[in-house]
């Protein structure tokens, strides 16, 4: 049976899902949206506060960015800090946070240094802490077990306060839902348990199938992590992407060892996060480190098995997928951080090899320190190209301009959730003959 007609309809109920639905409800003249989520409530997978880093990237200690990516990247940062503020979100789920990156080691000392010259015009509040300044404000970085200064050179680039750093994704989803749906003059229904089916278009809307229900709508938008591209295949759309699942695990500290955020210069050949510290603001500040990295076969990381054949589809192997992770598997650096983290989900000895890396963070730190984190993590979707035989980094769309997108939003998906419903919004008003109210939209969450 056909249940309802709306004019957007949106498929997934994480961050991303809901800063749309909120930006729609909140910036346009549409009438009627609708949010489909699988599951029983809101951001239960890779927004969940326990499934990510907490932290807002906004490019000023992620050493893989470019000075072009910050610039964008703390634009849309800056959106989540601003909707905070607006609704009076500060120390409830948002979190200011001593960050830093550290350089160990000349050779990454050395380009600490450059990159703080680099980016200080861009973050004019960043400093650098010298040895003695970090034995004052983070001693764990450089004393070991014995009181002693480890022997390697060590510099910090970073900012002890004032910046907003750390937030909660899974309540900041929660609560732009619930503000959309204080808005009387919008339809703004949300379907819990409703696991979306198949997606067609009829004529000029597109009809999703929920179990035995209908919903049609002028414009879809999914922003449904992993399952986005296995949606857009069943359509036809986004073959010549595969998608390759990448879990990341987290070790807790029994005690708060880190004042603040630590990362490290990451390794120019892996395209994944480099290993970093940062306050859990679930578990009481204590440091969690993380994530590692693991290529999974499913789509969603703790429901059982019942994703793999999914992930089988979506992958989409042929002899493209063979060429990207045979270039990826030739080079040395790549076959061991594999080999590594494979190891670091081993238990017993994956604590004492994974404290070996944590090490360089934290000389002192010790196996009956840290915990393997059971339960964190999530999976994210990253995007392989086979046209270019490449593995993608950072957010991937599939837009058959036909009324619907299907968004793929790895890190820092959840930091760039406002910026990227803002970029639909406008595919959409487009699209279905609508407004968007740019000046307020500004005024709101950009000046």
């Amino acid at each position: 049976m056909v249940n309802k007609h709306y004019e957007v309809l949106v498929v997934g109920g994480g961050i991303s899902g809901a800063a749309l639905f909120y930006e729609l409800a909140k910036y346009t003249d549409v009438k009627s949206i609708a949010l489909l989520e699988k599951y029983e409530g809101l951001a239960t997978l890779n927004s969940k506060g326990t499934s990510n880093s907490q932290t807002i990237h906004c490019g000023d200690i992620e050493t893989n960015y470019t000075v072009e990516k910050a610039k964008s990247v703390k634009r849309t940062a800056k959106m989540v800090e601003k909707y905070c503020l607006q609704y009076g979100y500060e120390n409830e789920f948002m979190f200011a946070h001593q960050k830093m990156a550290i350089g160990v080691g000349d050779k990454e000392v050395a380009y600490m240094r450059k990159r703080y010259k680099d980016f200080k015009e861009l973050f004019p509040y960043l400093e650098v802490f010298e040895k003695e300044k970090l034995k004052e404000i983070e001693p764990k970085l450089v004393l070991d077990e014995n009181g002693n200064e480890r022997p390697e050179s060590i510099v910090g680039v970073g900012v002890q306060s004032g910046e907003w750093s750390t937030v909660d994704f899974g309540r900041m989803s929660d609560s732009l839902v619930e503000n959309a749906q204080k808005i009387e003059s919008v339809v703004t229904d949300v379907f819990f348990n409703s696991q979306v089916t198949s997606i067609k278009q009829v004529g000029k809307v597109h009809e999703v199938e929920v179990g035995d229900v209908t919903y049609t709508a002028d414009f879809v938008v999914v922003n449904a992590g992993a399952h986005s591209l296995y949606l857009a295949h069943r359509m036809g759309h986004g073959l010549d992407y595969g998608c390759l699942p990448m879990a990341g695990s987290f070790y807790v500290t029994t005690k708060k060892i880190l004042n603040g955020k630590v990362y490290m210069v990451q390794h120019p050949k892996l395209p994944f996060a480099a290993l970093h510290g940062d306050p859990d603001i679930l578990i009481n500040g204590f440091t969690r480190f993380g994530p590692t990295a693991l290529a999974l076969p499913k789509l969603e990381r703790y429901h059982g098995n019942s994703t793999i054949i999914d992930f089988i589809k979506t992958l989409r192997f042929d002899k493209n997928i063979v060429k990207i992770f045979w270039d990826l598997l030739s080079d040395g650096d790549i076959r061991s951080y594999i080999l590594r983290n494979f190891m670091f989900e081993v238990p017993y000895i994956n604590k004492r090899l994974f404290v070996k890396d944590a090490r360089k963070i934290v000389p002192s730190l010790q196996v009956d320190e840290i915990e393997y984190a059971k339960g964190f993590g999530g999976v994210r979707p990253q995007v392989l190209d086979k046209k270019n035989q490449k593995l993608m980094l950072g957010e991937a769309s599939v837009n058959p301009q036909t009324g619907i997108i299907f968004n793929m939003t790895p890190s820092p998906g959840a930091t760039s959730c406002l910026g990227n419903a803002e970029r639909d919004v406008k595919l959409v008003c487009e699209y279905i003959g609508k407004t968007f109210n740019q000046k307020e939209f500004d005024r709101e969450l950009v000046e």
